[in-house]
């Protein structure tokens, strides 16, 4: 490669290039055209919208409107992604594999940059359609007992709280549930995010531990003073340690609730994973000794919340995932969703067989039945208008079909083992990792040792695009 050529421009022209032994006629493909004419997408910062504040109509329309506009780009990115993978399978050039590769990776994070998107302007419309309970009020439905072990775990010295289930099932309302009865305890909080940690911060576990350091010191309004405490000399778990034994936990008079959200993050960079969870419990097994040192660190304690199982192995001793107090949070059931019904105040809308209908269609699940009993306190649609509409791409739940479907259809083996699930009756038995997959990704239940689609909607949805 000439010294003047940029490596990282990749031309789309693919003339002359031979791949898929003559399938594709590589002289009339433009690899920016694979999927279909997608124009340049903007994607421009979001207008941020306080959690407490009530939308107006018309700002509700215009995200309706942009919402929409979105999905319909979200899906082209999507047939874009998805024919650049078969492209790449198909390719036996190998500079051109490398094309191929380079540009997946550009559109994969442009349908990330989407989806986030969408996930914003999805919690504002939220917060629109929780406006009709009182002001400043955010739905939550108890699943008891949960709570109450949860809330007599974290006054305990030294306490472990580990929360996992699927996506969308209520972890961070739970999670900030747990937080506010800290409060009320005269506790310190800190809760970080792992979801705002940029690639840069997660290049290593040095830089990973600055952050959160720094980010826990700016939480407690306490002066940063990492690098004074910080000696690389003494490796960097310990450097950690030391900051929060000798100067956060050593400046507070009270206990300190420090609560990390989408755990899960982390995963994908094994180094920084296992190292940071042997600190977390090392952090958890010094509370246990009754010396100065385990004095102080019984005033931390941990809540870890993740949204799937299926972490890199750990050596047990070293895991913070086998010890403390572990809550998976379940469905409701139909107390629970009558409870919702009543909040907000559709009492007197559903007929026991609307209900039914409702149930049979989305199951428990916490997101799908907010989003359904939102849509139908805002007036926007009938009941039986949603259950029709609901496995289309004209439905309510398109956006969230869709992303499930972009998760499938980036594992052969989960698209081919979901396809076993939704074309019987009966509970079909698959790998132990495919299993958790799906279920971490909310669309199976497991029944002993077998998986049976998680509701109706998905079986629907499912049937009529997994081949």
């Amino acid at each position: 490669m000439p010294d003047s050529e940029d490596p990282k421009q990749v031309s789309n022209d693919l003339r002359n290039a031979q791949f898929g032994g003559g399938l594709i006629n590589a002289s009339t493909v433009n690899a920016g055209q694979i999927g279909g004419d997608i124009y340049n997408i903007h994607l421009g910062q979001q207008t941020a919208v306080s959690g407490n504040s009530v939308q107006s109509q018309n700002q509700r329309q215009r995200s309706q409107s942009e919402r929409d506009s979105l999905e319909k780009t979200y899906t082209l990115q999507s047939q874009k992604v998805a024919n650049l993978r078969t492209a790449l399978v198909i390719e036996t050039d190998v500079s051109r594999k490398f094309q191929y590769e380079q540009q997946l990776q550009a559109e994969e994070r442009t349908l990330k940059e989407l989806g986030d998107k969408l996930d914003a302007i999805e919690q504002q419309l939220q917060t629109s359609d929780n406006s009709g309970l009182a002001a400043d009020t955010t739905i939550y439905i108890e699943r008891s007992p949960i709570e109450d072990k949860c809330y007599k775990a974290i006054v305990q010295p030294g306490a472990l709280i580990r929360i996992k289930a699927p996506q969308r099932m209520g972890k961070t309302l739970l999670l900030e549930k747990i937080l506010d009865h800290a409060r009320h305890q005269g506790y310190e909080t800190v809760k970080l995010d792992l979801k705002l940690a940029d690639n840069s911060t997660l290049t290593d576990l040095k830089t990973f531990l600055h952050w959160l350091c720094v980010n826990v010191s700016d939480s407690l309004d306490m002066n940063d003073l990492v690098d004074e405490y910080w000696q690389d000399s003494l490796g960097l778990n310990t450097s950690c340690t030391r900051y929060f034994q000798r100067y956060l936990l050593s400046n507070i008079d009270t206990s300190l609730v420090f609560a990390i959200d989408n755990f899960e993050r982390l995963f994908e960079y094994a180094n920084i994973f296992s190292e940071f969870c042997l600190l977390l419990r090392s952090w958890y097994e010094t509370a246990k000794q009754g010396d100065r040192m385990g004095k102080i660190w019984k005033k931390l304690r941990l809540v870890v919340v993740n949204s799937t199982e299926a972490y890199p192995t750990l050596d047990i001793n070293r895991s913070p995932f086998n010890v403390g107090l572990a809550i998976e949070l379940p469905e409701f059931n139909q107390q629970q969703v009558q409870e919702m019904v009543k909040l907000y105040e559709l009492g007197g809308y559903f007929r026991e067989e609307g209900l039914s209908q409702l149930i049979k269609l989305v199951g428990g699940h916490p997101y799908l039945l907010n989003e359904a009993i939102a849509n139908l306190k805002s007036q926007e649609t009938s009941l039986e208008e949603l259950i029709s509409l609901a496995p289309t791409e004209q439905g309510i739940f398109s956006y969230h079909l869709r992303q499930q479907l972009e998760s499938l259809q980036s594992d052969s083996q989960l698209k081919e083992g979901y396809a076993k699930v939704i074309t019987v009756d009966k509970p079909v038995q698959l790998s132990p990792e495919i299993t958790f997959k799906l279920h971490s990704l909310g669309l199976v239940k497991i029944v002993r040792n077998d998986c049976i689609a998680s509701c109706d909607l998905y079986r629907q949805y499912f049937l009529a695009r997994l081949e």
